[in-house]
């Protein structure tokens, strides 16, 4: 058997994940303003395969290197992504066309620059000279001089000027459209019944005999183009720098990173094309895509919000939970029992509420917690300054080299410093993706620990749109082992020895090993055998091969994978009794559950961790056993939820077909929804049973 008939190549599978957002944009039963949101969500996804997986298969190849005995060649995959974008940029393009004819029917209409009536173009004008015109930077570019610097995320006009009556008389030039500083949809001027909006880069085209006035041209050409660079930060070996010296190095590198996709305007007039190819030092190759007349689709995520409320999702309130509602102080709840909060369908506030209590609890003498990404007015952190106020013993684990939030973590990390938080700044050599705090208060003069465990980051942001979980927890055995693992932090030379959790890179892959180990001799000895599991991403070939090999045993595996799988399931003598779906849904699927049957003594754990070589060999990851029996049969549910939804879910196989899975149900069950029906109705049974 092949590599090709054995595994799916990881970047063609997160290729098929990114289709599968695309789906959601071509799903008419998805509101309309969502599915604009979907086309943006599948833009910003590319930019971040470019930035970071792509650029890596360039220098792999560029190097004449191999990936592993597993996969085809660098230059081959290469090929196989290219050809796969340039099929998916052509259904976005039939999308967006179809998206904004739909638009007009709700009255919604998104004008250019020659489409606007007088009063609309007297707007523009006015809205010009306001807003735009003193933050604009236009640069003439020429042979005689360097070439610009074009940055990685931006979005500029390459424009052509020319005078109508000197034809040999031509200049090119380049605008960076500056959507740091205004929203990139204007709406213009409209009546009680239709509304109207241009994008900020028509408005400057609208405007470009004033961006030029100066100049003596009298007519333009102007064209969108866009640059992805190496996202990779360089980090250097010199001892001398501290880590954070380095990573501001790295910050400022990545800006000047190479070029690894340029996208522009297919109607772009080819000598100013190829003087900007020339200048930008690419050229007709994979790394060169032509695209429509709009890019940076990401900025579409913030489509406004125009024309009816059934354009977009309903938004459900997130639910109390029936362990806190009627709790005044969150840690007497924990100390009663443990609670696992779902995340976004119950309140996130209750984890920053639980820290606002410890920073005033005169009892609570430490807090300590690791920081992977927060939100950019973090009210965690001001919880933690808060602490610092109050006199209370706080360690943060500031990861610096969280991608694309190192510049925001260093600034979290020094304002921490400031406050007198012991703040530790990662880990030489591992980077630190697990999601813990430990709070320490003192009980009948006795020191008692309460740990909180989850899958996702300490952001109020994401726990809006990611399904995540966070266990609360009293239990020693599992606040032991935080605490373990904080003076690990602190003190890394020092090896940990941890008896409950699994902890990357020294138990995580042994312990999951362990398990389903047990499973396979179970069903070789004829006793019943189940494993689920629910991540983002499987990619680790010895994972794979393991899983394998208990499917032969005759172990009933279903997964439930977000992202890429590398696993082909369903494949007779390989694979037969593994089934694997991916759910796409208005919440971004995130959470970490693992089950095995046990021989009827089920073992559960939530986890930080996918099955990636990276999370379980090379970074600080905590997959945390449940042993409370509520939470056990609850988070059971939420496998049952899943694994019958027939309206979001989609098959994964080596075809990458991402067909809608069919379950034989007459109704329609759509797992995000019928989650939060199951907690509002737990919410109101008297005896809270399954939570």
């Amino acid at each position: 058997m092949t590599s090709d008939q054995k595994y799916i190549n990881r970047e063609l599978s997160w290729l098929s994940f990114n289709e599968r957002v695309l789906q959601e944009a071509k799903d008419n039963s998805v509101p309309l303003i969502e599915r604009l949101r979907f086309l943006g969500i599948f833009s910003n996804n590319l930019d971040e395969f470019f930035k970071v997986r792509v650029a890596g298969l360039h220098k792999i190849a560029d190097v004449k290197g191999k990936l592993s005995k597993y996969d085809k060649s660098p230059d081959i995959i290469l090929d196989r992504i290219h050809d796969k974008v340039m099929e998916l940029r052509t259904e976005f393009d039939s999308i967006y066309i179809q998206l904004i004819k739909e638009l007009r029917e709700e009255n919604i209409f998104i004008v250019d620059e020659e489409s606007m009536n007088s009063t609309q173009q007297q707007f523009a004008r006015r809205y010009y000279e306001k807003h735009v015109e003193s933050v604009l930077s236009p640069v003439i570019i020429s042979e005689s001089k360097s070439f610009p610097e074009l940055r990685d995320k931006y979005l500029y006009l390459a424009t052509k000027l020319f005078n109508k009556n000197q034809e040999d008389k031509i200049a090119f030039a380049l605008i960076e459209i500056p959507t740091d500083y205004m929203s990139r949809f204007i709406i213009l001027p409209g009546d009680n019944k239709n509304n109207y909006i241009i994008l900020l880069e028509d408005l400057i085209r609208f405007n470009l005999d004033k961006v030029f006035c100066t100049l003596d041209y009298d007519s333009y050409n102007s064209f969108s183009v866009k640059i992805t660079r190496d996202a990779e930060l360089d980090i250097d070996n010199d001892l001398s720098k501290s880590m954070l010296a380095k990573i501001h190095k790295g910050i400022r590198g990545r800006k000047r990173g190479q070029a690894v996709r340029f996208v522009y305007d297919r109607d772009i007039d080819e000598d100013l094309l190829q003087f900007i190819m020339k200048g930008i030092g690419v050229q007709k190759s994979d790394r060169c895509i032509p695209g429509g007349r709009y890019h940076n689709f990401k900025d579409f995520i913030n489509f406004p919000l125009v024309g009816s409320g059934r354009l977009v999702y309903k938004k459900d309130s997130p639910l109390q939970h029936p362990l806190l509602k009627d709790k005044s102080r969150i840690l007497d709840a924990v100390k009663q029992q443990d609670v696992m909060v779902h995340y976004p369908y119950q309140k996130f506030t209750y984890f920053i509420s639980l820290l606002r209590e410890a920073a005033i609890d005169p009892q609570v003498t430490e807090i300590k917690t690791t920081i992977y990404r927060v939100a950019y007015d973090s009210k965690i952190v001001n919880a933690l300054i808060n602490a610092c106020r109050n006199g209370k013993k706080v360690t943060v684990l500031v990861e610096l080299q969280a991608r694309f939030d190192e510049k925001s973590n260093i600034h979290w990390a020094n304002k921490l410093e400031k406050y007198g938080a012991n703040v530790i700044l990662g880990i030489h050599g591992l980077k630190v993706h697990s999601k813990v705090t430990l709070i320490r208060r003192k009980e009948d003069g006795k020191k008692v620990d309460y740990g909180i465990i989850g899958t996702g980051n300490l952001h109020e942001g994401t726990a809006r749109v990611y399904t995540d979980i966070q266990l609360y927890t009293a239990n020693k055995k599992i606040t032991s082992d935080m605490n373990q693992l904080f003076s690990f932090f602190e003190f890394n030379y020092i090896k940990p020895d941890f008896k409950s959790l699994f902890v990357s890179p020294y138990d995580t892959r042994s312990g999951f090993e362990i398990l389903i180990e047990n499973e396979i001799e179970n069903a070789q000895r004829g006793i019943k055998a189940i494993i689920l599991l629910k991540i983002n991403n499987l990619v680790d070939y010895k994972m794979i091969d393991l899983l394998y090999r208990a499917s032969n045993a005759g172990v009933k595996i279903r997964m439930i994978i977000r992202g890429m799988c590398s696993l082909i399931p369903g494949v007779p003598g390989l694979s037969e009794n593994i089934e694997v779906i991916s759910i796409v849904d208005k919440y971004l699927e995130h959470s970490r559950i693992f089950y095995f049957y046990n021989g009827g003594n089920e073992d559960l754990f939530i986890s930080s961790a996918d099955w990636m070589t990276r999370n379980l060999d090379h970074r600080i990851e905590v997959t945390c056993p449940v042993y409370d029996n509520k939470i056990k049969s609850e988070l059971k549910n939420i496998f049952r939820i899943q694994f019958k939804d027939n309206v979001k879910a989609r098959e994964v196989n080596s075809e990458h077909s991402n067909t809608y899975r069919e379950t034989g149900r007459k109704r329609a069950f759509r797992s995000q929804i019928e989650t939060y029906k199951h907690l509002a109705k737990q919410l109101n049974s008297k005896n809270n049973e399954g939570i």
